[in-house]
């Protein structure tokens, strides 16, 4: 299991929190640091079944100055979505915690970090 975080997000902390009360095993990814490539992107889009706009924190600064809000959400525009998470990893949302099952969640509430951990315990 692995858990993308930005230490700042108290989010990431109870998720953090939560998986060690559990005893689980997991690496850390602190994503501001060791940024995703758009390949890598592509591939947690796919594992939690979502869109980029979908985990884009568009209210951050640097997403109201790319002005995400008017970026069209369409199949077409996906591959620009993803350059733009890339490019500015702070819009991602946080936490995402990719389970052993191939599967992956937004861990930002505990019933979602749970449903990781049961997704990795299997």
């Amino acid at each position: 299991m692995e858990i993308w975080i930005n230490p700042a997000c108290s989010k990431c902390r109870s998720a953090i929190s939560l998986l060690d009360a559990e005893g689980a095993g997991y690496t850390v990814r602190r994503y501001l640091d060791e940024v995703p490539s758009e390949e890598e992107i592509r591939e947690v889009l796919d594992r939690l079944g979502l869109e980029p706009w979908d985990i884009t924190r568009t209210q951050e600064a640097e997403g109201k100055e790319l002005g995400l809000k008017d970026w069209p959400r369409e199949a077409e525009a996906r591959d620009r979505w993803v350059a733009a998470l890339a490019a500015h990893p702070k819009l991602i949302q946080r936490p995402i915690i990719t389970a052993d099952d191939g599967s992956a969640v937004v861990g930002r509430t505990e019933e979602a970090v749970r449903e990781a951990l049961s997704r990795s315990a299997r």
